[in-house]
């Protein structure tokens, strides 16, 4: 039987990672990115417009998956003109392109377009975006559900995945500063939300694709949490809790490091992966360790960090 064919563009980091180990055996796969770091990716800008269309069109896929993006809060704030480029711009081109080819996309879009004044988000909430990471990514989510003929839209939450070599994300940061000797390690405690397991989300992508789903899902691990859980329960899983001191802080403390404005709260709620019985993303206590194991065993032993 013919396996289906899948374009994935910006697929060099964390999540594109999870994708490709997750549907190679069962897609023939095309992964592109601008920074070619493993063997199996090829070069590809998706700013340009007619190169993006030229590559795809060649491949003809089933599916485009549009999964690159800027998600350092920081630098989009700095960029701004790039960051709409590449965050905005770029995806509709991808509708174009897919719409071109009557094949549906994927767009991954984040609890970061929320304003984070309530408790918790479906997918019923309004977005309100409140940087210019947050508006970019929202600009190129309302523009798929207005423009696309087929799409699946599915939010992420805090991310986590790819291991040391690709995860720019809380996690990563902390276990750096672990290696590196620190004994005492401030966490913010006024920031809410919900982790996401790269392998864990690219899975329930391809179960919403293979039971013939579109349209917008929110899509992270069980349970609600902030920071200082999440570094608290990483701590423990080191088994460091007698090593490493956690101190609470405030926002305020890295406010000249971690400058953009970021939403008190991202918490969301898989409610129509719920509702349909498709939701098979894990608890996130569970999630974390599972990555532990599979990216950092050659850091898990109690001597590695003493």
């Amino acid at each position: 039987m013919k396996k289906h064919k899948i374009y994935m563009v910006g697929c060099g980091g964390m999540l594109g990672e999870a994708f490709f180990e997750k549907y190679r055996q069962d897609y023939e796969l095309k992964c592109t990115d601008i920074d070619v770091n493993e063997d199996w990716l090829s070069y590809l800008d998706f700013r340009d417009a007619d190169a993006y269309k030229t590559d795809v069109k060649n491949f003809r896929p089933d599916w485009l998956f549009h999964l690159g993006a800027y998600t350092d809060l920081e630098y989009c704030e700095l960029h701004e003109e790039v960051t709409y480029i590449t965050n905005t711009e770029s995806v509709k081109y991808a509708v174009k392109i897919a719409n071109g080819l009557n094949i549906p996309i994927l767009y991954i879009s984040t609890a970061g377009i929320f304003d984070g004044i309530k408790d918790v988000y479906d997918e019923s909430d309004t977005p309100n975006p409140i940087g210019h990471y947050g508006k970019s990514k929202y600009f190129g989510e309302k523009f798929v559900i207005e423009n696309a003929k087929e799409y699946l839209i599915c939010r992420a939450g805090w991310m986590m995945g790819g291991g040391p070599k690709k995860d720019k994300k809380f996690i990563q940061k902390i276990m750096k500063q672990i290696k590196n000797g620190k004994k005492e390690l401030h966490i913010v405690n006024d920031k809410l939300g919900t982790p996401t397991y790269t392998h864990d989300f690219a899975t329930n992508v391809k179960l919403l694709i293979e039971k013939g789903e579109r349209g917008l899902f929110n899509m992270v691990c069980g349970g609600f949490t902030g920071r200082f859980e999440v570094a608290t329960e990483l701590v423990r899983l080191l088994d460091l809790q007698d090593d490493i001191k956690i101190t609470e802080v405030n926002s305020d403390y890295f406010a000249k490091e971690y400058f953009a404005d970021r939403p008190a709260c991202e918490r969301l709620i898989n409610k129509k992966l719920d509702d349909l019985r498709l939701n098979i993303m894990r608890d996130w206590k569970v999630a974390l360790k599972d990555y532990l194991n599979n990216y950092y065993s050659a850091y898990l032993s109690h001597s590695e960090f003493l």
